[in-house]
């Protein structure tokens, strides 16, 4: 197991228990997984190929749906 696929295991125990935390203790840890999940990400793909990049970027995008589409929402709001 190369060190990316580690990480990426650590990297979802991580994001679990974040979500385990009350509301306002989620915020900063959350942000930091969502800043690291695109290099993560890459990196994986690097090591693994781009098929199991695109399903590391499919689980991400499960994990992180709502704040994905807050942002996106706000986004859109001020393109009007």
């Amino acid at each position: 197991m190369t060190y990316s696929l580690i990480i990426g295991c650590l990297w979802v125990l991580v994001a679990t228990g974040t979500a385990m935390l009350p509301m306002r203790r989620q915020f900063p840890i959350g942000v930091t997984l969502l800043i690291a999940a695109p290099v993560l990400i890459v990196w994986i793909g690097v090591d693994y190929g781009w098929v199991v990049a695109v399903l590391a970027l499919l689980a991400f995008l499960s994990m992180f749906r709502s704040p994905l589409m807050h942002f996106y929402t706000r986004a859109r709001e001020r393109v009007r």
